[in-house]
């Protein structure tokens, strides 16, 4: 497989084909032989389909997202998101009110209102693809009572404050490269963001002082080359941000707190 992870993507597409976890294929399926139709997965997988595409769904945190064409496959750096909003309000009963502006399928939202039972959440996307994915994956989970999931245009229209604000908006220069797997699959609007990638932070960050509750803290995903232009429009917009980074040690989310009244 022309992969970077090719063991561990064969283990997931024969998991798949099983109708097994991950975890009980290796413990108990090692050993079976492939279904007919575990042939065809793997040629989707060798024209560069995502793997989540294929088996149709991806863990993130402590949750299982459902993705598919159209929505941007939840990856083991926005874990960092989560992580730094683990820490802040860790010793407290959490965040009352979430939000996740570009929600995609639901990812950082709904992996929050799993960490916090007590917290409901707003999400917002412009995609009705995404938006139908995150419904389908707060029923599967048994979140759609908690959450209120809108089609909208980054914070335009929203009111009120939240004591959690998450946000992974598209950060990738239109002249980038990138690999076929994500260029002839994921959704260009969830990728690209202008020339310097930083078009939606222009957007965003400005709204982040009238939707931050006192004592509660925005994290935005970035490029890990991105953390100084970020972090200056956070300052533009009043902000003291602080870097958090990924397990490969790369800058990867900016985050800023409210202070208390």
């Amino acid at each position: 497989m022309t992969s970077a992870t090719p063991r561990l993507d064969a283990e997931l597409l024969m998991a798949h084909a099983l109708g097994v976890s991950h975890q009980d294929l290796l413990l108990k399926h090692l050993g079976d032989p492939a279904p007919a139709s575990f042939d065809a997965l793997v040629e989707r997988r060798l024209a560069h389909e995502p793997v989540a595409y294929i088996t149709g769904s991806r863990g993130f945190w402590t949750v299982e997202i459902g993705v598919g064409p159209g929505v941007l496959v939840p990856r083991a750096d926005s874990e960092t998101l989560i992580e730094a909003a683990v820490a802040h309000f860790a010793g407290s009963a959490g965040p009352g009110r979430v939000l996740d502006l570009g929600m995609g399928p639901g990812t950082l939202l709904l992996a929050a209102l799993a960490e916090w039972p007590g917290a409901t959440g707003v999400g917002v996307d412009a995609s009705d693809t995404a938006l139908d994915y995150a419904r389908r994956n707060a029923a599967a989970l048994g979140i759609a009572e908690r959450v209120d999931l809108r089609r909208g245009d980054w914070a335009t229209d929203l009111h009120g404050q939240f004591d959690l604000i998450l946000c992974n908006p598209p950060y990738i220069g239109v002249g980038e490269e990138l690999g076929p797997e994500v260029r002839d699959h994921e959704p260009p609007a969830a990728l690209f963001a202008g020339a310097d990638g930083l078009d939606d932070y222009r957007r965003v960050i400005p709204d982040l002082p009238r939707l931050l509750a006192p004592g509660g803290i925005a994290v935005l995903e970035i490029g890990w080359t991105q953390g100084e232009a970020v972090s200056a429009l956070m300052r533009g917009a009043g902000l003291d941000p602080v870097l958090h980074h990924d397990l490969g040690g790369r800058p990867r989310a900016v985050a800023a707190k409210m202070p208390r009244n």
